[in-house]
């Protein structure tokens, strides 16, 4: 009898914790489950699903409507919510959900095959509240249930040939609903200034990339006069395209000053702009310690002026600068490449895209730093995350481009930065990385991505947690609502495990994993963490999450990423992996 087919919504439901939990008070735990059951099966039926099995912990679900299932699971969630109202955290009982859309073979009241598998590990790397949907699922749903929808880039799944496109729902904000002002972060000890991005008023979308960089550079320029606190471009950036109070924006980001400029000169009437706009070496004269501290927003109006003349008489002006924008369409890629499309592609791990990017970036301009300095250091991560295949080629060859870059770029704070990382992590040169640092951050004394780096080094390069957390606590408050600040977080998580203050190191990766669920750096962290504070159903539970990102992880093939690590952080962490059962081979 030929096996029977049909087209089927499936989702797949975990309850994270539950054999932790059965392990510390069984009878407890399975009363509250049997309550939660009771209370969630009729959400399944009124939604139009069928329970297909359950495995305790678990259960897998089948709708006729993918429109359905997404909505029992946001009412499942919601549930869960009002019901751990009040519970301590270790005693909740959350679902992790993943949802997909496919062809299924029906067996008596079964169903299997690669629809079924598909769920089941978009489940797995869900985060506990979570719901993980497919983008075939997403297609069938998008402008059809009331919820937030995030696409979080394509996913290698665990026995899934191919990688998936993978979205994040969460339930939509209520519009009547008022967001409540951020709590103002406290005024740093000298003068301080955000610059808000500029609006495009040309109409031509292509403009927008040159405006981002206009801006860009003087963020850069300011940056490099010691006398000011300046919010890093990332910050400044997530106020792009929207209608602020730029009262409260300076009270968000925590500076006395957010500047709103205004420029309307066609571009071609742009070629000047490189004098005033090119980052200058550091500026160590400034106002003295009682001027610094009554300077108001006011001085800030004359104040590019000073700057200006502070640079002339330094004789800071970079022909190649104003070249590259005087020049537009020499100028548009790089700047596209590297200040706008880059970011995303990293903020969402795209390393393969963002690889891409910066070799046409240095197509059309050999000289720019940045590019070379990062390439090396995109290829590193993808390694790290088990993506593709980087051979140790691919990895001598960024490392040779970042040592160039190095030599090309000694006075550009960002290319020092990006060539530092790539030549610590991957290429073992720590006490290079550290002078080079040193040197970025003299001239920039602003540079969030070098704080970041700075602390980066310190824990894992040197496994001095003290310095590590000053500097990665620096760089977040130059640049508190930075997009790719689950980097910060992770690292913070790391330097917080050289202190073996293993609280802290949960509380960081938890901060990273939100934003970013499959940074494979942040959920080793909790692991280690979990296991050596004897919470090991917790740490199985991310390991499985672990494995699932990437399969086929053991000691073996972790070891080779840390060889530019001290040789004690490497041991302690890898001696707290084996505790939560990664394999040696």
């Amino acid at each position: 009898m030929p096996a029977t087919r049909r087209l089927a919504a499936i989702l797949a439901a975990d309850m994270v914790g539950y054999s932790r939990l059965m392990g510390e008070d069984e009878a407890a735990t399975v009363h509250a489950l049997r309550e939660h059951r009771a209370a969630a099966d009729p959400l399944v039926t009124q939604h139009g699903g069928r329970i297909v099995k359950t495995t305790g912990d678990g259960m897998l679900i089948e709708f006729s409507s993918v429109v359905g299932a997404v909505e029992c699971s946001l009412a499942l969630q919601k549930l869960a919510a009002e019901r751990n109202a009040g519970i301590a955290g270790d005693r909740r009982l959350e679902w992790r959900i993943g949802i997909h859309i496919g062809d299924v073979l029906v067996d008596g009241d079964d169903i299997l095959g690669d629809g079924v598998n598909i769920a089941a590990r978009l489940e797995g790397i869900a985060e506990p509240g979570g719901i993980y949907i497919s983008e075939d699922a997403f297609r069938q749903v998008r402008g059809k249930v009331e919820a937030e929808f995030a696409d979080i880039g394509e996913q290698g799944l665990k026995n899934i040939a191919r990688p998936l496109r993978v979205y994040r729902i969460g339930p939509a904000a209520a519009p009547e609903q008022v967001k409540a002002p951020s709590p103002a972060l406290p005024l740093p000890d000298k003068p301080s200034i955000a610059v808000l991005p500029f609006a495009n008023l040309s109409g031509d979308p292509e403009q927008e990339y040159f405006a981002d960089g206009m801006v860009e550079e003087i963020i850069t320029a300011l940056s490099r006069i010691h006398w000011l606190f300046v919010i890093a471009r990332n910050s400044s950036f997530t106020y792009k395209c929207q209608a602020v109070d730029v009262k409260q924006v300076a009270r968000e980001l925590g500076c006395a000053t957010c500047s709103k400029a205004r420029y309307e000169k066609p571009v071609t009437e742009c070629a000047s702009l490189g004098n005033w706009s090119t980052p200058s070496p550091a500026t160590t004269s400034g106002p003295t310690a009682s001027t610094a501290r009554s300077t108001t927003s006011s001085s800030f109006r004359t104040g590019w002026h000073r700057v200006s003349s502070e640079r002339s008489s330094l004789g800071c002006a970079n022909p190649k600068s104003s070249a590259r924008y005087a020049s537009p369409h020499r100028a548009w890629m790089p700047t596209i490449s590297i200040c706008a499309r880059l970011r995303t592609t990293i903020a969402t791990l795209n390393y393969a895209e963002a690889v891409a990017l910066l070799r046409q970036a240095l197509a059309i301009d050999p000289s720019y730093g940045p590019p070379a300095a990062l390439i090396g250091w995109c290829q590193l991560i993808q390694r790290l995350q088990g993506w593709g295949t980087v051979s140790d080629d691919d990895i001598g060859a960024g490392i040779r481009l970042a040592h160039k870059a190095l030599e090309a770029g000694r006075d550009d704070p960002d290319t020092i930065v990006a060539a530092a990382c790539t030549l610590f992590y991957g290429g073992g040169e720590t006490a290079l990385a550290e002078a080079v640092l040193d040197r970025a951050l003299a001239l920039n004394p602003n540079a969030a991505p070098g704080w970041m780096v700075r602390g980066f080094v310190h824990a894992a390069g040197r496994n001095q947690p003290e310095p590590a957390i000053e500097a990665l606590e620096r760089a977040l408050r130059l640049s508190p609502f930075d997009p790719p600040g689950f980097v910060n977080a992770t690292w913070l998580a790391q330097a917080h495990l050289a202190a073996r203050s293993f609280e802290k190191v949960i509380e960081w990766a938890d901060r990273a994993l939100p934003d970013q669920p499959r940074f494979i750096a942040a959920v080793r962290v909790k692991i280690i963490a979990l296991a050596y504070l004897c919470r090991l159903d917790e740490a199985h539970a991310e390991l499985g999450r672990m494995l699932a990102l990437y399969p086929g992880l053991t000691i073996a093939t972790f070891r080779p990423t840390t060889a530019s690590f001290d040789p004690e952080y490497t041991e302690f962490a890898l001696a707290g992996l084996r505790l939560a059962g990664v394999p040696e081979e």
